[in-house]
């Protein structure tokens, strides 16, 4: 339950904090009073979008703020856990709007809205004055159904399946996609794995092709220097392997009378040997140099090709030979699409089976919830003034030229919140066959009808509580004693929070609160009263005849709250 609700600097609240208490509480007030404000304060605090216009005039932010105690939740701590907020008995919603934008806590956790939000709708049903026109689109009705908790579990298996079927419808449009592009590329693919295979990219080595092409393009200067090194050992002139040994024999002379020569004998003896293997080198290089002038012109037009197709597909010779293999993985996909295809089509129909037994049960489970549900309402709405109701609750097959399933010789239409249609058709007047809830029912009957679907749901979810702004619109005085009885009667499995200008509903509360607007300077300021007994009695009687209250109207009021706390 809301132990209590805290606001501060939100449109014409200045502070508020208030307590509440278990069963029915009844918010009560003139219009333009703030009974909104507080609703939209509430509305704040789970997780719904607030402007910074809520922010009061020359205020930084605005504050709203709901103790709330819980019982033992699974799906709450295990949403408290996963976002690292610590479960407590007693939990503390909070946000605050600031100019610069929102911040949401729990416990004073910092959490996302969404965390807020996920949060309060496990422990509040806040019904505004105009939820129940949900009713009136007929793509919500199975919203209600599914808010039972048979179904849950049912639905969540459906939707793995779907989810499964939905990959492999993806896998195979894809497929068939790559299909058509591939059989619009497959001859210039052919075209070009046939121009690379030829150019045997492979077996080009870039270094070793340019090194035999600068040996084979320098033969001829090769051999001419070789020749020349060769040919010094022979020559008459200054032949330099005489003259290293005329220096040793005399350095050798000399190292015998001055050791200091030493060194530079060590030096020529070892140039001698340099040298004369260098000459011995050149002589044995000059009989391997290749003249082969038609091996040249092929390497050249073997890197004229190469330099063609690297400018031609604007890559290099590694990126060459990516591409290559890249297209032969396109054609080798391409030539065998068609088995690939009829692999998938087999694990799709294989799927299928799987996919429509869930929705099978699905559709079963909703048609059972919703004659249930039909019987439920049906005794509901003859306790708030319907007697001779009849709520047909129509699960029907979705039909489709394409459905993925077939039930009963029909293709089936799937979604992702299962294959069916469901709509609620009502008839309010004894005798007269039910027809479209949107078509047939008034705002005060579509009102009972939501109070209705809320006990009954109420039950079924364990909400631990329900708020419930103006749901007596458009009903008589005479049925808001029934709805006000039917608040109460639900008031015993969770706490509700209600704002009402009924007197007949505002009679049957546990605690009354009064939401007045009053000049406090220059400034209007709204306040929540919490009332005692005899002011309860005043408030009624005020709901009653007006600002000018008598006797008569507080001894009316004293009548209508004992017949209806006696009653109750």
């Amino acid at each position: 339950m809301i132990k209590s609700l805290y606001i501060k600097d939100f449109a014409l609240i200045d502070e508020l904090e208030v307590s509440f208490e278990e069963g029915l509480n009844i918010l009560t007030g003139q219009t333009g009073a703030g009974k909104s404000i507080i609703i939209g304060a509430l509305n704040m605090i789970l997780g719904e979008r607030a402007d910074t216009d809520v922010i009061r005039q020359g205020k930084d932010k605005a504050i709203s703020e709901a103790t709330i105690r819980v019982g033992e939740d699974a799906d709450l701590r295990q949403l408290l856990e996963e976002n690292e907020v610590e479960f407590n008995e007693y939990l503390i919603l909070r946000r605050e709007i600031r100019n610069t934008g929102s911040r949401a806590f729990i416990n004073d956790t910092p959490v996302n809205i969404s965390v807020l939000k996920a949060a309060g709708d496990l422990l509040v049903d806040l019904h505004g004055q105009h939820d129940h026109q949900l009713l009136l689109k007929e793509e919500n009705h199975q919203g209600v159904i599914d808010g039972f908790g048979e179904v849950e579990p049912i639905l969540k298996g459906y939707k793995a399946e779907y989810t499964k079927m939905t990959e492999l419808q993806k896998e195979l449009r894809s497929l068939q996609k790559r299909e058509n592009e591939l059989q619009e590329k497959t001859e210039l693919y052919r075209f070009q794995v046939q121009e690379l295979e030829e150019a045997r990219l492979g077996e080009i080595d870039l270094e070793q092709l340019e090194s035999e092409m600068n040996l084979l393009d320098n033969a001829e200067v090769l051999d001419q220097k070789a020749a020349s090194i060769s040919e010094m050992a022979d020559s008459d002139d200054a032949n330099i392997v005489q003259l290293l040994n005329f220096l040793k024999l005399n350095l050798e002379d000399l190292a015998r009378i001055e050791p200091e020569f030493e060194n530079y004998l060590k030096e020529i003896n070892a140039a001698r040997v340099s040298v004369n293997e260098a000459i011995a080198f050149a002589e044995r290089y000059r009989n391997s140099i290749e003249f082969n002038p038609k091996r040249l012109e092929e390497l050249r037009q073997r890197q004229s090709e190469l330099n063609r197709l690297q400018k031609k597909y604007q890559r290099d010779l590694p990126e060459l030979i990516s591409y290559l293999h890249e297209i032969q993985r396109e054609l080798s996909i391409a030539d065998n699409f068609d088995l690939e295809i009829e692999k998938l089509e087999n694990q799709i129909q294989l799927q299928a089976k799987n996919l429509k037994a869930k929705a099978i049960h699905l559709h079963q489970t909703r048609l059972k919830i919703g004659e249930e549900l039909s019987v439920q309402i049906q005794q509901e709405l003859a306790k708030v003034g319907i007697p001779h109701s009849k709520l047909d609750v129509r699960v029907d097959w979705l039909l489709s030229d394409n459905g993925w399933i077939e039930v009963e010789g029909k293709q089936i239409e799937c979604t992702e919140t299962g294959c069916d249609d469901v709509r609620m058709f009502i008839s309010t007047n004894k005798g007269e066959e039910p027809k479209p809830l949107a078509k047939i029912a008034s705002g005060g009957e579509i009102s009972r009808v939501m109070l209705a679907l809320k006990s009954i749901l109420a039950k079924e979810q364990s909400l631990p509580v329900m708020i419930f702004d103006e749901i007596d619109t458009g009903i008589s005085g005479e049925i808001s004693e029934k709805v006000g009885a039917s608040m109460r009667k639900l008031s015993e499995h969770c706490q509700i929070i209600a704002i009402t200008h009924q007197p007949q509903i505002a009679s049957q509360a546990h605690k009354h609160y009064k939401v007045a607007k009053t000049e406090e300077g220059e400034r209007t300021v709204s306040k929540i009263i919490p009332l005692s007994d005899e002011e309860h009695i005043h408030e009624i009687a005020s709901l009653m005849s007006g600002s000018q209250i008598s006797e008569s109207a507080l001894n009316s009021a004293r009548e209508l709250i004992e017949k209806n706390t006696f009653k109750n």
